[in-house]
């Protein structure tokens, strides 16, 4: 359980009072199916289909079985320029060229991102431990998933540091707050995370600064859909703006829509319409690859910046997401789900005469089972990035989709 049971006021947990001697199984299981159908209507969920095409991955196939908990099998041919962090069984990867060693062991790890000079991984740890609430007037004991802002030297040279728990204590009291997805300003001095703490009766889950000296969080008054909130922050290269997705619903469907939320005025615009999660910026700022939902599955698109028109389709499988831009600019990691076993793959961009793809997608890990609630995140040393090619010309693979400025 990730929030404590609300009071019968709260219009979203009215329904848990309602209920006549509502026992706390009962109330994490209407957590657990509402978290779900939250995902769901935001897109984040990757769909299997049946008549997709592929990327190189032979359609969907029988069930396959994935490697051990603590094996991840590298393609010889992933030779990959820096390292790519991913999650295996609630463990952090890095995978450097053709080697993936892991960095955590605990097994209760997700949702990790480099620091921009690649010397820190923020991610998130959660941790079972004891609760307590009052449920119908008597006070009851129960698990509490508890999450943490942790993070760690890329080396292991150090044990895991906190910077800030999603636990609150009241007197005899204990419940904790959502925090999810943290990532890092480029100049390192800022932290954004997805959060309705500090007080969950007083916010829904959404953008909001932290000041790790104070352990503050603020909000970023982005506009939201009550309670659908946010997902999926994204530093601008420069650091002046934010994407993130406003979760959105038509009718039963989600309908999850790119925003840029600018500092300096503080207000956010879209940049596509609906259908959109998983933003993520090009090296040079001109570009963002995105997770495209349609109801038949999930693939990748690259967009323009600004329009947020769609420039090239990377994959046509139905069942690829959250994809990361390589630092260098020629090449985009996306997780992708065949036979129900989560892998990492590789497409090749080419930036000039005009934007493409260059070769065939490749499968950075065979059969590996990697955790698909956790995006992958590249880093590159500066010293090892090549020149940068020019900015593409391209033409739209769809209409302009960018929707105007949202109060």
């Amino acid at each position: 359980m990730n929030r404590r049971p609300r009071d019968t006021t709260s219009k979203a947990w009215s329904y848990v009072g309602s209920l006549p001697r509502a026992d706390v199984g009962a109330a994490v299981g209407l957590l657990v199916v509402a978290v779900f159908s939250i995902a769901l209507l935001a897109g984040r969920l990757p769909l299997l289909s049946q008549n997709g095409g592929d990327n190189g991955s032979g359609g969907d196939g029988p069930l396959r079985t994935p490697t051990p908990s603590n094996v991840v099998i590298v393609d010889p041919r992933s030779d990959v320029l820096g390292t790519i962090l991913y999650v295996k069984a609630g463990n952090i990867w890095l995978q450097s060229g053709a080697t993936a060693t892991a960095l955590t062991s605990g097994g209760q790890d997700s949702m990790p991102t480099f620091s921009a000079d690649g010397q820190w991984i923020y991610f998130i740890r959660t941790v079972d431990e004891p609760g307590r609430w009052r449920i119908s007037g008597v006070p009851v004991r129960y698990q509490l998933a508890t999450p943490t802002l942790m993070r760690i030297p890329r080396d292991g040279s150090a044990e895991p540091e906190g910077l800030l728990q999603g636990r609150i204590t009241s007197g005899e009291y204990t419940w904790s707050y959502f925090l999810r997805q943290p990532v890092v300003s480029p100049d390192g001095s800022r932290i954004v995370v997805i959060t309705d703490g500090p007080d969950p009766d007083k916010s829904d889950v959404v953008l909001k600064e932290l000041d790790p000296a104070t352990k503050k969080l603020t909000s970023l008054d982005a506009p939201e859909i009550s309670p659908l909130g946010h997902q999926d922050p994204a530093w601008s290269p420069d650091g002046l703006s934010l994407l993130f997705v406003k979760n959105a619903r038509d009718g039963s469907r989600g309908a999850p829509i790119v925003m840029r939320y600018t500092f300096k005025s503080g207000k956010a615009v879209a940049v596509t319409g609906p259908g959109y999660t998983a933003p993520a910026w090009s090296p040079d700022g001109t570009l963002i690859a995105a997770t495209r939902t349609t109801s038949f599955g999930t693939d990748i698109v690259v967009l323009d910046a600004k329009r947020g028109t769609e420039l090239l389709r990377v994959t046509a499988n139905e069942r690829s997401f959250d994809p990361v831009w390589s630092p260098a600019g020629d090449a985009i990691a996306y997780l992708s789900i065949d036979g129900g076993v989560t892998d990492l793959w590789l497409a090749g961009v080419r930036r000039a005469p005009t934007l493409s793809l260059e070769g065939e997608p490749l499968a950075l890990t065979i059969a590996a089972g990697l955790d698909a609630a956790s995006r992958p995140d590249w880093w590159i040393p500066p010293e090892s990035l090549p020149t940068a090619e020019p900015s593409p010309t391209s033409s739209p693979t769809s209409p302009p989709t960018a929707a105007p400025s949202v109060p």
